[in-house]
């Protein structure tokens, strides 16, 4: 009997130490904001240096294939870090100026209406032995690969009054307030026609602190999207003031 006990004993140590072994370690949530951001601005810094953009804008992963070792980094791109640590960065050639014809762009405010294509993915940094990247992405919009269709005002850049009054909730429950703070450095086409094909006018990377950061927010995804990164690519369609009363 007890050769038995001692043989159950084993094989249970046996087989605790063999599921240790296959656990995959699980990303904590550090308590320290400071470590939090610290994550995002590494993560971001590599997201930069590991890709480029194509020929109409989008956001494209350098592969080991040779046909994209002559395109720039993010990184290359001129890009402008703002004090709330959101980055932007205004690509060549794809602004109203210098359009064919070119056009006088419309400035984009908070009474600024647009219409817009958008790739809007959010990211959560992360750390694992040592290595702070972005995780795979989540789609926040996406009417680029979607409908094909301009969208007005998603409600992550504006919420309508009639909404967050319905609701009890002040306006940064839905807005990313560091898209709105990008956006103010590129100015809007005046009308394009839907039918238009899009070519994106730049990149807007908005870390979780100028996000939703640690507060309670709209459920866009179904997902918590706290502490998550946030990158958009896009063009304005349109610009024009937004109606009263909304």
């Amino acid at each position: 009997m007890k050769k038995i006990f001692l043989y159950i004993l084993a094989g249970s140590l046996c087989f605790a130490a063999c599921k240790k072994d296959d656990e995959v370690e699980t990303f904590v949530e550090p308590e320290d904001i400071n470590v939090r951001n610290s994550y995002d601005e590494q993560a971001i810094q590599k997201f930069m240096d590991n890709n480029y953009l194509d020929l109409q804008g989008n956001i494209k992963a350098f592969t080991s294939d040779a046909a994209d070792d002559n395109e720039k980094k993010l990184s290359q791109l001129s890009p402008q870090t703002l004090p709330s640590g959101v980055i932007y960065i205004k690509r060549t050639g794809a602004q109203p100026e210098d359009s064919t014809p070119p056009s006088t762009g419309v400035a984009i405010g908070d009474s600024t209406q647009i219409k817009t294509m958008m790739r809007a993915n959010y990211y959560l940094a992360t750390e694992t032995d040592g290595n702070i990247s972005l995780g795979n992405p989540g789609t926040l919009l996406n009417n680029i690969d979607g409908s094909g269709s301009p969208v007005t005002d998603p409600m992550f850049y504006f919420v309508k009054k009639s909404v967050r009054v319905a609701a009890g909730q002040n306006s940064s429950y839905y807005e990313i307030e560091g898209l709105k703070e990008g956006l103010k450095y590129f100015t809007g086409f005046e009308n394009l026609p839907d039918a238009n094909t899009y070519n994106l006018q730049g990149v807007i990377i908005v870390p979780s602190k100028a996000a939703f950061g640690r507060d309670a927010h709209y459920n866009y995804t179904g997902y918590s999207l706290q502490n998550n990164c946030f990158v958009f690519s896009f063009q304005i369609y349109k610009a024009n003031l937004r109606p009263t009363g909304q």
